[in-house]
C-alpha cells in the first residue's frame, strides 16, 4: 500500500478524517468540506491517513502475494508507467584500475505496469452504523482488505493481464515451464527444483494447493523415503504454501509451481477510496460501501519461477 507520504496531503487533517467518517456514518455534517475531494474518475473519496494505514497492514497480512512478493508504491501521473529488472554484476577490478562502466541499457528488461482497477462493496446494518461506539473504522478496513486481498490473489495467479494482473500460469508472461510430465513423481520434482538456478533456489517456496499437498505428502522414492519432511512442511528444504488458486493435478495444468516469488512484482497506483451507497440497500436497513483500488501484478523475472505440468498419459 501506499506511504504516508503518497497520499494526498490533506487526508493526513483531523478535519478530513472527522468530515469523512461522518460521511461514512451517512451524516451530511462537514460534506461541503470535502466535496471538491471527490474522484471524478470514481466518485470516492480518499481513505484518511490511519485507515489507509491499516488497510495496508490488514492487506499484508491477509494476502499471500503481499509476503511473498515484492510491493512497489508507484503512484504515476499516467495510466502507464514501466518495471525494468536487469542483473546486477560485481567484477573483480585490477590495482591500479578503474571498473568498467558499461552503456547498460540493454541489460533492462523493460515492462509495462498499468492501472487496473478493483471494486469490493461492503454492507453494513444501519444499527450498528448509528452506533457511536461501533468501531467502524476497524471494521470497514478488516472488510475491504479481506474483499481486496481474495481478489487479488486470484488475480497474481491466473490473470489474463487484461483488465486484471498478469498472473504467474499466464501462457507467455507467468512462469516458465520446467518439464511436463503425466503424473508426480518423486523424480519429476526434483526435477523442478534442479531446474531453477541455484540464487533462485536460495529463497525458493513451493506453491501449490491443498489438494496437490496432500498427493505430495504421500509421495516417496525406490526406497521409501518421503519427499516431504512432516516437522516443517517443507519440500526437499524449501518451504510449501497453499493457495485455493493453484490448479489441481490434472491434465494440461501447471500444479505445482516453484521459485523465488520476489520477482512478482505487485504494484499500487493509487490510495483506496470509498463511497457511500445510502439508498441502494435501504429496503434492507443497510448502507452498501464502495471502494476501489489502483493496482498490476506482474512477474519481472520469469526464470526465477517455474512450474511442473501435467501431461496427457
Amino acid at each position: 500500500m501506499y506511504t504516508p507520504d503518497d497520499r494526498p496531503s490533506y487526508t493526513r487533517t483531523g478535519e478530513y478524517s472527522k468530515n469523512f467518517w461522518n460521511l461514512m456514518r451517512t451524516k451530511q455534517d462537514g460534506l461541503g468540506s470535502i466535496e471538491n475531494h471527490r474522484s471524478t474518475e470514481t466518485g470516492t473519496f480518499s481513505l484518511p491517513k490511519s485507515a489507509e494505514t491499516a488497510l495496508g497492514m490488514q492487506l499484508a497480512k491477509k494476502s499471500l502475494f503481499r509476503r511473498l512478493g515484492t510491493v512497489v508504491n508507484a503512484k504515476g501521473s499516467g495510466c502507464r508507467i514501466y518495471a525494468k529488472d536487469s542483473n546486477d554484476v560485481a567484477q573483480w577490478v585490477p590495482e591500479g584500475e578503474q571498473l568498467p562502466i558499461q552503456d547498460g541499457r540493454k541489460d533492462f528488461t523493460r515492462m509495462p505496469v498499468d492501472r487496473h482497477k478493483l471494486g469490493a462493496i461492503v454492507k453494513m446494518d444501519e444499527d450498528f452504523i448509528n452506533d457511536a461506539l461501533f468501531d467502524m473504522e476497524g471494521h470497514l478496513v478488516k472488510r475491504f482488505a479481506k474483499s481486496f486481498a481474495k481478489a487479488e490473489d486470484g488475480a497474481f495467479i491466473a490473470g489474463t493481464g487484461v483488465g486484471m494482473p498478469t498472473g504467474l500460469l499466464h501462457a507467455t508472461a507467468g512462469a516458465q515451464q520446467a518439464l511436463s510430465a503425466p503424473s508426480l513423481t518423486y523424480a519429476n520434482v526434483v526435477s523442478l527444483y534442479l531446474s531453477l538456478k541455484a540464487e533462485y533456489r536460495e529463497e525458493g517456496v513451493w506453491l501449490m494447493n491443498d489438494k496437490t499437498a496432500l498427493a505430495l505428502r504421500t509421495l516417496t522414492d525406490g526406497s521409501g523415503n518421503h519427499i516431504w519432511r512432516e516437522s516443517d512442511d517443507s519440500i526437499l528444504g524449501k518451504p510449501v504454501v497453499y493457495s485455493e488458486y493453484m490448479p489441481d493435478i490434472e491434465e494440461g495444468g501447471m500444479p505445482i509451481l516453484f521459485g523465488d516469488f520476489s520477482y512478482y512484482w505487485i504494484v499500487d497506483r493509487k490510495p483506496v477510496g470509498i463511497s457511500v451507497l445510502s439508498e441502494r440497500f435501504i429496503l434492507e436497513h443497510q448502507v452498501g460501501y464502495l471502494g476501489f483500488e489502483f493496482l498490476d501484478g506482474k512477474l519481472i523475472r520469469q526464470e526465477a519461477v517455474k512450474g511442473l505440468r501435467i501431461a496427457a498419459e
